[in-house]
């Protein structure tokens, strides 16, 4: 399964690092909000210094609920209980500072191809804070867009996985990957590398992504995983639920039937999270054309929807002030759910767009934070987390969305003044492209789009008026109607694919990839024109010396049943172009990933061995619309299994491939693809090389994250309702078909899918007498994010594939 901006679960980083320095935990300063809205501090309000304000007054904000009033999920049914008979209400994050780790100005070996991506920028746009492996692992950087130096501001060993600078630019937030595994945390620095301290996920069993700041710098929003706390006690039997005697002089309302009654979190509870408000809204009742998704909630977490697969996480989104004036605020929670992202707050924090669902179904949500209310509900595209966002007045929507068509598309909605839209539109769409990336500038008026066309981005500026975005209501059917009157100018990039856009005041910086460079970080002082920042790598130092980059050849098979596929080829450099070679097909993770055309070092690494790639798009992939992306749904997954043979006979007759050379190999779900070939095709390859891959899908479902188990649920099947379609789409089903030697990688921190999958198919190949190897890297998960295990990775990789197929 690829890996998501949602990574879950954390581990103690002390433990997985005895060397490091050990913190105490302490409890956030206790702080007020104001009913109805997130309660934020005035820039001017707050200590110069970094350290939390001195609190004069303690205002406590009651908000009560008597009597028997029954919580429903917005159809007029009771909300349902978990399996204690009750729903668990979470603890906030606490707040930890930390030691200072800035450091050197410059990496003390620093690596000379290396990547830079997933910038941010300062209010004045003259700063970017992004990501870096220039020392070896991705660390958290700062510089100048058109200059030197740059400064590491966190030197820890844990990789980085996003950035964000605050709109009032005293802080700086990112997330982490504690001993490179799967569970995150979420940091804030200031730029000079002063006040560095955990927001969330430092408690065990908890795991934390980064939402959108509110506007005007005074806090983050941020995501827990999995409880912080203990779910609270049943009441004895017999017990009156609806009083209590905690410390505050108000009871805990519990009710059986109706969950929390007062709107409060236990009185256990309120030592560690202050007077945190819970701000969960009414469930929406309208879930579009997807499958049923968990219900947002007020001040408790159901256990999900009906339909739903019973085996997700329980989510929180909060409010956090970094300087520790005010309380967490809760903003939201679901039970049962694979993601929950805050993208946007309006800039008077009445209205929060939040991004939540598992992949293939996930869902835009307006939630009005006075009373509780879900306004909007809307079906957005899978990809970049960040779908969207309001007008400066809070007048108008606009979202990346898929909603009733194949590709997606810039959708606006003009809102009425209690945040329900009006009518929808479809400002910007393209045939048979979907809008991949959408930010807008922050005085709203102009957008950029990033297009995906068949792997390659387009990148298109709009000029548009916010007030006036929605031009056409929606027709009678609830669909968006086309419509836009924008101007548009087109953007010329110096390579292929575009992974982040980000605005710097005046200007914009993107994030860019090609097949002849590493990831770098390019600005728009002029609007138009891309410059290279200074610290990114150049295009010549891409590679060493004397072997360049290969740029591959699109290819575009066809399926046995008909389906159009694509894919790309790379020759490998000094063969004759006639001239028949080994070929390695790779297949990449997701299922939901595309193979785009970047330089991936793995490749170059190959390629000097004297191997041709081809990486196709199998079924199941994105970038070619939705039908596509669903057409290995359940036992389409037996079609995406023929696919790969398509691809390889496809390479032979239409390209260079020597068909008795052959070996697959693949990542995630494409070492999932890896295990399967080899024991369904068992006479098509010489060898496999899969990548933390699934070999049983039964064991997947009982050892992966519950995130992962509800997307893959709805991709490959039920692990109890479809339990023999899983065992027949399951390679060690079919072990003792097995011929090729296989080799398997995997990180031995991988929660996403456990090292377990590769173990046992590797054990089972042996004890039936076929070579087999399996290399564990060491403070690795799911992704290889250190130098020298990526090292060691594609060397290992690229020596098995050339002593057996030139052997």
């Amino acid at each position: 399964m690829a890996s998501n901006a949602r990574n879950l679960t954390a581990g103690d980083a002390t433990a997985r690092h005895p060397a490091a320095e050990p913190v105490a935990e302490r409890p956030p300063d206790v702080g007020t909000a104001d009913a109805g809205r997130p309660a934020t501090v005035r820039p001017e309000e707050r200590p110069t210094d970094g350290r939390p304000a001195e609190r004069t007054e303690k205002r406590t904000e009651e908000r009560t609920k008597e009597g028997t009033e029954e919580r429903t999920d917005g159809t007029g049914a009771p909300l349902p209980a978990g399996s204690d008979g009750l729903t668990a209400a979470f603890a906030a994050p606490a707040r930890i500072p930390l030691p200072d780790a800035s450091g050197p100005r410059d990496a003390p070996t620093r690596l000379i191809a290396h990547g830079c991506w997933y910038p941010s920028a300062d209010p004045s746009g003259t700063r970017l804070a992004f990501i870096c492996d220039r020392g070896g692992v991705p660390q958290l950087w700062t510089g100048p867009a058109d200059g030197e130096p740059v400064r590491l501001l966190d030197d820890g060993p844990d990789p980085v996985r996003e950035v964000s600078w605050s709109p009032d630019g005293r802080w700086i937030a990112y997330t982490t990957a504690p001993g490179g595994g799967e569970h995150t945390r979420v940091l804030c620095v200031r730029p000079d590398g002063s006040d560095r301290q955990i927001l969330a996920g430092a408690e065990p069993g908890s795991s934390a992504h980064l939402g959108c700041w509110a506007h005007d710098g005074s806090a983050v929003t941020v995501t827990v995983a999995v409880p912080t706390g203990p779910p609270a006690p049943p009441p004895p039997s017999g017990a009156d639920t609806t009083a209590g005697d905690g410390p505050s002089g108000r009871g805990f309302g519990l009710d059986l039937g109706s969950g929390l009654s007062d709107g409060r979190l236990p009185d256990h509870w309120r030592g560690r999270t202050g007077e945190a408000e819970l701000l969960g809204p009414a469930p929406h009742t309208d879930r579009g054309p997807a499958l049923p998704s968990p219900a947002v909630t007020l001040g408790t977490t159901p256990t999900g929807a009906p339909g739903g697969t019973g085996f997700g996480d329980g989510l929180s989104a909060y409010l956090i002030d970094p300087d520790a004036v005010a309380a967490p605020v809760l903003i939201a929670a679901v039970q049962d759910a694979a993601t929950l992202r805050v993208c946007d707050l309006s800039r008077d924090g009445s209205l929060a767009l939040l991004r939540r669902g598992p992949r293939g179904r996930r869902e835009a949500v307006v939630l009005r934070t006075a009373d509780h209310v879900t306004t909007c509900v809307l079906p957005v595209a899978d990809g970049d987390p960040w779908i969207g966002s309001f007008s400066p007045r809070a007048d108008a929507l606009r979202l990346r969305s898929n909603a009733h068509r194949e590709f997606a598309v810039l959708l606006t909605a003009e809102l009425d003044p209690d945040g329900r839209p009006l009518g929808w539109s479809t400002v910007a769409a393209r045939e048979g492209s979907d809008l991949e990336l959408l930010r807008y500038t922050r005085d709203g008026a102009t957008a950029v789009l990033a297009w995906n066309i068949r792997g390659m981005s387009d990148v298109e500026i709009l000029d548009t008026d916010t007030d006036t975005d929605t031009d056409t209501d929606t027709g009678t059917d609830g669909r968006p109607e086309e419509g836009t009157g924008s101007a548009s100018r087109h953007i010329s990039l110096p390579h292929e694919v575009v992974t982040r856009v980000t605005d710097a005041n005046s200007r914009l910086a993107l994030a860019l990839s090609g097949s002849r460079r590493r990831p770098g970080i390019w600005w728009l002082p002029d609007g138009a024109t891309p410059v290279r920042t200074p610290w990114s790598s150049r295009d010549e130092d891409a590679v060493p010396p004397g072997r360049p980059p290969v740029r591959p050849v699109p290819l575009r098979p066809t399926a046995r049943d008909g389906l159009p596929l694509n894919g790309w080829y790379y020759r490998a450099p000094g063969r004759a172009p006639g001239e028949p070679a080994p070929c390695v097909i790779h297949l990449h993770g997701g299922p939901e990933d595309q193979e785009r055309p970047v330089l991936d070092p793995l490749y170059h690494e190959i390629l000097g061995r004297g191997l041709d790639i081809f990486a196709p798009d199998v079924r199941g992939s994105s970038g070619y619309g939705r039908s596509f992306v669903d057409a290995d749904l359940g036992r389409g997954r037996f079609a995406a299994l023929d696919d790969v043979a398509d691809c390889t006979a496809h390479a032979v007759l239409a390209g260079p491939a020597d068909p008795s050379r052959l070996a697959v190999m693949g990542r995630s779900y494409g070492g999932y693809l890896t295990f399967a070939s080899l024991v369904w095709h068992p006479d098509l390859f010489r060898t496999g090389v899969a990548v933390c891959g699934m070999s049983d899908l039964a064991t997947f479902f009982e050892g992966t994250e519950p995130w992962i188990a509800q997307s893959a649920a709805h991709k490959y099947g039920h692990p109890e309702r479809d339990r023999e379609l899983l065992r027949e789409l399951s390679p060690m089903t079919r072990i003792d078909a097995l011929r090729a030697p296989v080799f398997a990688v995997h990180g031995e921190h991988d929660t996403n899918v456990p090292p377990r999958e590769s173990e046992q198919f590797v054990r089972a190949a042996r004890e039936r007498g076929v070579p087999a190897e399996l290399l564990t890297l060491r403070e690795e998960g799911h992704d290889f994010l250190r130098a020298d295990n990526r090292r060691l990775f594609r060397r290992a990789a690229a020596d098995w594939l050339q002593r057996h197929l030139n052997g």
